[in-house]
């Protein structure tokens, strides 16, 4: 199963400020231990929501609203793509990772769809989600 572990953002990550040196070093020590375990897939940390953009959809009209966006708690800071066996793993590996920031944080574990969520309801899907994947591990 993969899930999409979404660190969520604070004053600090909006401020636009790097992370602390320290919190660096502990994050890059705990993402070596994921890529030993093979559970790592991806990771990344995003801009400031002020870098950003979202675009609403009404119908057939679509509005883009430029950042900063005001709800801090709400917004994502960075993520990692991960693969585990079940929630309670990825659970696991969040209780041991560091605290992202030097005030109090909140990690969101959310599972990823996969082709075969879908295989009941839409079987020609999963067919061209499979040759879109194969498609995409070519490309690396």
């Amino acid at each position: 199963m993969r899930f999409l572990v979404m660190v969520k953002g604070t004053k600090d990550s909006e401020s636009g400020a790097l992370p602390d040196p320290k919190i660096m070093a502990e994050m890059h020590k705990f993402n070596e231990e994921l890529l030993k375990a093979g559970i790592m897939l991806a990771a990344e940390g995003l801009h400031p929501s002020s870098k950003g953009a979202r675009v609403r959809f009404s119908g057939k009209q679509r509005e883009v609203i430029d950042g900063p966006f005001a709800e801090t708690k709400e917004l994502v800071a960075g993520f990692w793509l991960w693969q585990v066996k079940s929630l309670e793993e990825a659970i696991e590996w969040v209780k041991r990772c560091p605290n992202p920031f030097k005030v109090d944080s909140e990690i969101e574990i959310r599972q990823v769809y996969e082709a075969a969520d879908f295989a009941e309801v839409y079987p020609e899907m999963v067919e061209r989600e499979e040759l879109k994947r194969a498609e995409l591990a070519a490309r690396k």
